[in-house]
């Protein structure tokens, strides 16, 4: 049987104290980052590998270390740029916002929810990451961790349902300390118990801070009962045809031939669908006929 939240309630006492001396040194909590860098950081890191986002972000940073500086350059830089992290989309997405930055606010990333939330591709979870880790707010910031962390210790499962950002915030709210410091601390605290300890494969109960009030340790650590987890496939997928035809256009001097494209991946009704949905996105202009080109 699940436990009810408020006998969760020493978590946040349990978390910090952890946190302080098992937090990773990574280059976007460094006390002296600006509040663009954790924008930057919390953009890239949706759905991508700590281990892939640093030397991204560490070259982002050098080449564009202030909203104005993306601002100036082409939406396409940002896309060559970005690499292999995937999603590329999020390139055109953070240019966007430097530029809504630069216009709407001197050039300095709001600190204000709803500003945040205006910037272009800034989500919830982004606005509030940035608030709270940028800026010291209290706001609850759930992730794939710390929804893990939830299911576990709130709720006794052993891996979280469906999303459900409305019942994640509700989850998560009576768990934050009232003072905003101790809050925003907690908010990345609660994600590396997630990524460090309360892993999805294989959690390591032994040595977690919360073992003793979490609900689901404490019946015993039941499997997992839900609906099947399949693996999202790769090879052969439009999204592999994409990624194929944005290497071309990113190695690329200038505009790159449809045959250029065509000998990076052979299907022809598949690498049609991919380029028409790399156009309707916004990641390849088409300058002139039989030519394309990053945007920009």
């Amino acid at each position: 049987m699940a436990r009810s939240i408020a006998d969760v309630s020493a978590i946040a006492g349990l978390v910090l104290p952890w946190y302080a001396d098992h937090a990773r040194d990574l280059p976007w909590r460094r006390p002296s980052v600006s509040s663009w860098a954790v924008l930057v950081s919390e953009v890239m890191l949706q759905q991508t590998p700590v281990s892939r986002v640093i030397p991204a972000y560490t070259a982002w940073m050098q080449r564009w270390p202030r909203p104005a500086d993306l601002a100036t350059d082409a939406a396409g830089a940002a896309v060559r740029e970005w690499g292999r992290l995937g999603y590329p989309r999020r390139a055109l997405r953070l240019h966007a916002a430097a530029r809504a930055i630069v216009d709407r606010h001197d050039g300095e990333v709001p600190a204000d929810l709803d500003a945040l939330l205006a910037l272009p591709g800034v989500g919830s979870y982004t606005a509030r990451a940035v608030a709270s880790f940028a800026f010291g707010q209290r706001h609850a910031v759930v992730d794939t961790n710390v929804r893990r962390v939830i299911a576990r210790a709130v709720h006794g499962d052993a891996a979280p349902g469906a999303p459900s950002p409305a019942r994640d915030l509700r989850d998560l709210a009576p768990l934050i300390p009232a003072d905003a410091g101790p809050a925003a601390s907690f908010a990345v605290a609660v994600m590396e118990l997630g990524a460090l300890v309360c892993t999805a494969r294989a959690p390591n109960c032994e040595v977690c801070p919360i073992a003793t009030v979490c609900a689901w340790r404490l019946a015993g650590a039941p499997p997992y009962d839900g609906p099947p987890r399949r693996a999202q496939a790769w090879s052969g997928t439009d999204r592999q045809a994409r990624g194929r035809l944005m290497a071309v256009l990113r190695d690329a001097d200038g505009p790159v031939s449809a045959r250029c494209l065509e000998r990076a991946w052979a299907v022809a009704e598949q690498r049609e669908r991919a380029l028409v949905g790399l156009i309707a996105d916004g990641l390849v202009e088409q300058p002139a006929d039989g030519l394309f080109t990053l945007p920009s």
